[in-house]
């Protein structure tokens, strides 16, 4: 059997080093070819001395530089190559048979798109590209002949408990809803009026996953899980009202189909994206994934909860953007990820992620999805409004 050709855009993050620890258990599956990142030299040297790709991709031009200087002393024929054309180029070589979409944000849209219209076998575990632009990504998906897979914890378990013949795109028969699962993060316990103080620290603590920061505060906010919900209506063609998010602390039931005969069914494991990750990687086999097994004795009980809406406001304003339907989850997405940086960057409350978000969805109305250049026009001017009213709020905090 022919090695799997793997491309892994976004290979220093964690899902990108989920992704190659799943592939070096299993030599012979898989060929990675090209390896990507945005700025981290040192992280994709160090993986590129490991797995000896054909191509490495820095999005940044001055990062690609000194990779390329570095990996010539070292004397590995590695190509590098740099910015979106790099990363357009290997998400559609011919020799590449798989991509992980794993680049975090808006960023990752393009990539991820260009392996679809390659008819590639794609593992998405960009939120965004669907969020931003599931209309356009699901009609190219249809036209191009790709096989997405989906890579979330959540979205993958759903595909786990659909019928053998579901394909992504098309409504799966018998559904009832579907009810994402969700830890509730760090701050599910705590009392509203103390969000405010919260910092990026005790953000980015989350109880079960090992995640990025970026990620981090969008499950503190719920926002990662309003992201899903409007990627679940894509994936899987169904209503936002068919879609019930469910606040599952243990995080060891992933998501739950509930099919109109009454019978719920359920995908558990421990939390470790590995296991999504060799699912898709595999499908439709199984493959060890590294991940230890199960033990229900340990976990002892499973308990249920409904969202709080006055500690999660960020989940309503996700509903909101869908209902909306055009570019509102763009701009809903493009809000976030500004708000969240301002947060981690230490000029912006916690609590005011939400309001900056809520801004912009006030402030601009939501136009039809045209082609991807509408949708990044509206991403643009969604920044840009997320930042007057960041330094808004922080005009009036010191006067």
């Amino acid at each position: 059997m022919r090695p799997c050709g793997l491309c892994v855009l976004g290979a220093t993050g964690s899902i990108g080093r989920s992704t190659l620890d799943v592939v070096a258990r299993h030599p012979r599956r898989h060929r990675v070819l090209a390896l990507t990142a945005n700025r981290d030299v040192d992280g994709l040297y160090e993986l590129c001395r490991r797995h000896r790709p054909r191509y490495a991709v820095l999005a940044d031009p001055a990062s690609a530089r000194r990779l390329e200087e570095r990996l010539g002393q070292e004397g590995l024929p590695i190509e590098v190559l740099a910015g979106v054309e790099g990363l357009l180029r290997v998400a559609a070589l011919p020799e590449v048979d798989a991509v992980m979409a794993a680049i975090v944000g808006a960023a990752g849209l393009p990539p991820a798109l260009a392996a679809v219209r390659a008819g590639k076998r794609v593992l998405l575990a960009n939120k965004e590209a669907l969020v931003m632009a599931g209309a356009l990504f699901m009609r190219e998906v249809r036209a191009h002949g790709a096989l997405l897979l989906p890579i979330d914890s959540e979205h993958n378990a759903i595909f786990q408990c659909l019928p053998a013949d579901f394909s992504p795109g098309r409504r799966p028969a018998g559904v009832r809803r579907i009810l994402l699962t969700a830890s509730g993060g760090p701050f599910r316990d705590t009392p509203p009026e103390q969000l405010e103080r919260v910092t990026p620290e005790q953000a980015c603590a989350h109880p079960n996953w090992d995640m990025g920061r970026k990620i981090s505060v969008d499950s503190a906010t719920m926002m990662n899980k309003g992201l899903e919900v409007i990627e679940a209506c894509w994936l899987f063609d169904l209503p936002a009202e068919q879609v019930q998010v469910v606040v599952h602390p243990q995080s060891v039931i992933h998501s739950m189909v509930d099919y109109v005969d009454g019978s719920v069914l359920a995908q558990l494991g421990n939390p470790d994206m590995r296991t999504p990750i060799a699912h898709a990687l595999a499908w439709p086999e199984r493959i060890d994934s590294g991940v230890e097994p199960l033990d229900l004795f340990a976990v002892g009980r499973l308990d249920f909860r409904a969202p709080d809406p006055d500690r999660f406001p960020c989940l309503a304003l996700a509903y909101r953007a869908w209902r909306e339907g055009g570019t509102a989850p763009a701009i809903l997405n493009a809000a976030n990820e500004v708000a969240v940086q301002a947060f981690l960057d230490g000029r912006l409350g916690f609590t005011a992620i939400a309001a900056v978000i809520e801004a912009c969805l006030d402030g601009l109305d939501p136009r039809p999805v045209e082609d991807l250049d509408g949708l990044l026009e509206a991403d643009a001017e969604a920044r840009r409004l997320a930042e007057a009213r960041i330094a808004e709020m922080a005009q009036r905090s010191v006067s």
